[in-house]
């Protein structure tokens, strides 16, 4: 506004000094004065549009140092919190390591302390036993002298070998208060030391957590390269595998009968050792396929992956085995359901019968005992759906019925699912779970003969 005032007070002196003084020349001082109007006018309204622009200009680029000046304050706090954070951290680490160096400490303190109480206690039993056998001596010299070696008068000395049994008595006593203290010392000696080694463990296991992903793929790593030159990647199965003495999961190589070797994930439990023929976690692996994959196999053994139509055949076509379901949803709930299956070849495209529900109690989302379904891809329709591709319908390979019970190889949602139903159904589902429209957050399938349920 003071430059608006400076540049009008101009033009209004530059407009004054402009006038005539003399009236001999007053027509043409005025034609010449209308033209100087004119001109000052113009200017006039120029100079307002400059300043108007410029003062527009002015709020504009006052407004965005406003903008910039809350986001660096925004900025300025993020990093001061950030910073905060990292030395709270930093203290807490230190404190844990401060921590746990005192726990070790107090820990080998209480084993010494153990063990010299320990030690005390077995020389306070030696003295004990020594005592015993001094108090049994005593009390034959004492029955011999009673019964006729020369003294049978009840006073004097009878008075004085009862005095002696009773202090015998009396020590005895006290020695077993002792060793029972002791025991009870022990025990909350042990007590304590179990509650140290529990917080050792868990600091260990903090400190541990970032380094076992890297161990555990070494060691499939390893295990692999052990499997492919040593005698046990002649096993069919993994359930094979575990009778030979392997007890630890990771990838192997099995050679099913009529079938050339392959490798497999080898899930060991207690019960025994299941082949995994799938597994969904983090959607890294687009199921989506079309019939030669699926029936061939993808994916990658330590994360996503179909172990392929054609090998899960040739490792059950000689017997009976167990389909075992686990799934979780994402509120980290599971569910496990087991079936009895017969898997029939390619000429049949790989129809599943389920024979029995061997476990758990959700209603089957499978075939019947009285039906076996085929397996279809959006490429190969085998569903019982005559006016509908399940597979291009829906998504991924599957024993489709009527779209509508399960699709353990559906399309995996990594962030929030749609509000679509249209698109919500094309996800990983079981029906008899969680419901048609809500996709499932894991799943894996395992197989195992028949007899590891009699484990």
């Amino acid at each position: 506004m003071k430059l608006l005032n400076v540049l009008f007070i101009s033009i209004f002196i530059s407009t004054v000094m402009s006038f005539p003084y003399e009236r001999k020349t007053e027509r043409k001082e005025k034609r010449v004065q209308y033209a100087a109007w004119d001109d000052v006018n113009v200017l006039a309204h120029g100079l307002l549009q400059l300043g108007q622009g410029l003062k527009e200009h002015v709020d504009k680029t006052k407004g965005q140092m406003r903008d910039i000046s809350v986001k660096l304050k925004v900025f300025n706090s993020s990093v001061t919190e950030l910073s905060r954070l990292s030395q709270r951290l930093q203290e807490d680490s230190e404190f844990l390591k401060a921590k746990a160096q005192s726990l070790e400490e107090r820990e080998v303190q209480i084993l010494n302390i153990s063990s010299d109480l320990q030690e005390k206690a077995e020389e306070l039993l030696r003295d004990r036993q020594k005592v015993d056998e001094k108090m049994n001596k005593l009390e034959e010299k004492v029955d011999g002298m009673l019964q006729g070696e020369g003294l049978n008068t009840p006073g004097g000395n009878y008075s004085d070998t009862r005095i002696l049994q009773w202090m015998l008595e009396a020590q005895n006593q006290r020695i077993d208060e002792l060793v029972e203290r002791i025991k009870q010392q022990q025990d909350k000696l042990d007590k304590q030391n179990a509650r140290l080694r529990a917080l050792q463990n868990q600091i260990q296991t903090r400190n541990e957590q970032s380094s076992l992903k890297q161990k555990e793929d070494e060691t499939l790593q390893n295990e692999n390269a052990e499997q492919r030159d040593s005698p046990v990647a002649l096993a069919s199965d993994c359930y094979d595998l575990f009778l030979r003495g392997e007890r630890s999961s990771g990838v192997y190589t099995v050679q099913p009968s009529d079938s050339p070797s392959f490798e497999v994930f080898c899930e060991m439990t207690t019960e025994g050792g299941w082949t995994v023929i799938q597994r969904r976690q983090d959607g890294s692996v687009d199921f989506d396929q079309l019939w030669d994959a699926y029936q061939n196999g993808f994916g990658s053994l330590g994360g996503e992956f179909w172990l392929g139509l054609e090998k899960i055949y040739h490792v059950t076509k000689d017997k009976e085995y167990v389909l075992n379901i686990q799934m979780s949803d994402w509120r980290d709930d599971t569910q496990t359901i087991k079936y009895r299956f017969r898997l029939n070849g390619e000429e049949s495209s790989y129809s599943l019968r389920v024979l029995a529900q061997s476990a758990g109690h959700l209603e089957s989302a499978l075939a019947s005992e009285s039906s076996s379904l085929a397996f279809s891809t959006r490429d190969k329709d085998n569903d019982q759906k005559h006016d509908l591709n399940c597979a291009k319908h829906l998504s991924g390979g599957w024993w489709f019925s009527n779209c509508g019970r399960s699709n353990l190889n559906g399309r995996y949602f990594v962030t929030a699912p749609p509000k679509q139903r249209h698109q919500r159904k094309q996800g990983v589902f079981w029906k008899t779970w969680r419901g048609r429209y809500y996709p499932l957050k894991s799943t894996i399938m395992m197989i195992a003969p028949a007899e590891i349920e009699n484990k």
